[in-house]
């Protein structure tokens, strides 16, 4: 999962260095690895705290009783909080100058990590995990320029950024594993808990080693441009939620649904405008480029979205504990490292193209063959089709980031590096947003009528598998069965349907490729 590949930006843009009277830049030559090693380990950070509370969802929802809206919010907020400030951060940080940027960020997760731990209602989490994802942001927008500062030596930057880079694939893919060890021990406030010290030696160290840069001429910073982006997101991704939620569009969702769209166009037509826009969306006219944006998105989005259902599904329907569910995951994160590492080879044999669209072809069919034939009581049928879909999607994250990156000019690929990493993190957002709208929605028409239930009760039922987990333990043994047995089934019937809707999404997606990626002039593809 690269999630930028901001090597390509040009010499040109690199940072004035604040120098000492020595003449060294003030992170000196010897300071170099520990530079990269305070970086890496906050990439780490952010991306387990991408997936990390995903095996943690059933205990936390226990405690909290969060709505199946609320608990959309707690999961994805993160994310789309961080895709939606990546950029704007990283113009504040070419003003008021990166190590502070980066520093602050430390300070806001530290902070926002021990509020999620100690939160006693679903919207203190999320408020949290939102404060959260603008940590993330302020530190993954201002590192790859740090570390342009530091190593100067074009092969060493290349190791650096490329170290930097797999830091929050890792991350990101022990998530659910770490998530589930310490869940199981701890319980869930600690997968938050344990960021606390982490950062505060991270803050320690990197004060004394991280040098300062800022670009001598920034870019404007477009405050209006970023409340347009935000505003629209949010109210398009709350409409979706409030849908799902209530099975229907009444007015307010209606309403709210096309003003974040009304938003999202101002916001497009205002940076056509701009001389200095915050994102340059003249970009999105190369069909190259606009096409493997969608790919990512799709990709990308479907993945993250196949990890935390997953993990819902093995608990909720399957009876598995979070560590063991943490642990099932593992072939498909295998395979998601092995797809990355070999999607360089597959280009050279058969193109970027045909590759792209065959991984993309592989993904919707393992995730289709989920749908059909997947048995949380047989976890060997899961096992298959975990593997292609973990290979089709690292195969599709790679050679997706290579063709966007490829598709922009040289003097504009720092813009493109900084869409492409938005594209992630709204992926991620974004497919956990849409496909658990769907499986509330099934979840809910699925379950029976339930005779005997009072309607507080059955409300609770409705509302989430926790609830309808707390409700039976309140009723006798032949209730309880009769209504968990319910929920088991609709909860099936629910992950069914997610497993379809995003085999259907990247089918439709590798058809685009298909036909819209065209091979690079006299290249293979």
């Amino acid at each position: 999962m690269p999630v930028g590949t901001p090597a390509e930006i040009p010499k040109s843009e690199t940072p004035v260095r604040a120098t000492p009277p020595s003449g060294e830049p003030d992170g000196t030559r010897g300071n170099r690895w520990a530079v990269l090693a305070v970086l890496c380990t906050s990439l780490l950070l952010c991306g387990i705290d991408l997936t990390v509370l995903h095996v943690a969802v059933p205990s936390m929802s226990r405690e909290l009783h969060p709505g199946s809206a609320q608990l959309l919010w707690i999961v994805d907020v993160y994310s789309l909080t961080l895709a939606s400030l990546l950029v704007t951060c990283g113009t504040l940080g070419d003003r008021i100058g990166r190590k502070r940027m980066v520093l602050g960020g430390f300070a806001v997760f530290g902070l926002a990590s021990a509020a999620a731990a100690f939160s006693t209602s679903a919207g203190q989490l999320i408020a949290a995990r939102a404060a959260l994802g603008a940590g993330a942001a302020m530190i993954m927008a201002s590192t790859v320029a740090v570390i342009r500062v530091v190593f100067t030596d074009d092969r060493e930057r290349s190791v650096a950024i490329g170290v930097w880079t797999a830091a929050h694939s890792v991350g990101a893919t022990v998530g659910p594993l770490l998530g589930g060890l310490v869940t199981e021990r701890w319980g869930w406030g600690a997968v938050f808990l344990v960021n606390v010290p982490v950062v505060l030696v991270m803050l320690a160290v990197g004060a004394r080693v991280i040098p300062e840069s800022r670009n001598p001429v920034p870019r404007r910073w477009d405050l209006p441009g970023v409340t347009l982006s935000i505003a629209g997101l949010g109210a398009v991704v709350y409409a979706l939620k409030r849908a799902g939620e209530h099975l229907s569009a009444d007015l307010p969702v209606v309403c709210a649904g096309l003003g974040g769209a009304l938003l999202l166009a101002v916001f497009v037509r205002r940076q056509r405008r701009l001389a200095e826009p915050l994102l340059d969306v003249s970009l999105f006219a190369d069909r190259r480029f606009s096409t493997a944006t969608v790919g990512v998105i799709s990709c990308f989005g479907s993945y993250v979205a196949l990890l935390f259902f997953l993990t819902q599904w093995l608990q909720q329907s399957g009876g598995f504990s979070p560590l063991r569910a943490g642990l099932a995951l593992m072939p498909l994160a295998a395979a998601n490292a092995a797809g990355a590492a070999t999607a360089p080879w597959l280009s050279a044999r058969w193109g970027e193209r045909w590759s792209l669209t065959g991984a993309l072809a592989a993904f919707a069919g393992a995730l289709a063959l989920l749908a059909v034939a997947g048995d949380t009581g047989q976890y060997g049928s899961l096992v298959g089709p975990m593997l292609v879909a973990g290979y089709g999607a690292g195969v599709v994250m790679t050679l997706g980031a290579d063709s966007l990156m490829a598709a922009a000019r040289p003097e504009r690929s720092g813009e493109a590096a900084a869409i492409q990493e938005t594209s992630f993190e709204l992926g991620a957002g974004l497919g956990v947003a849409v496909l658990g709208t769907v499986l509330t929605a099934v979840y809910r028409e699925a379950l029976p009528a339930l005779p005997g239930l009072s309607p507080g009760r059955r409300a609770a039922v409705e509302q989430s598998f926790s609830g309808a987990a707390e409700v039976s333990g309140e009723l006798g043994a032949s209730a309880a069965r009769t209504v968990m047995g319910a929920a088991r089934r609709a909860y099936d019937q629910g992950f069914t349907a997610v497993a379809a809707v995003a085999a259907a999404g990247l089918a439709l997606t590798a058809v685009l490729v298909a036909l819209a990626l065209r091979p690079r002039r006299g290249g293979a593809g």
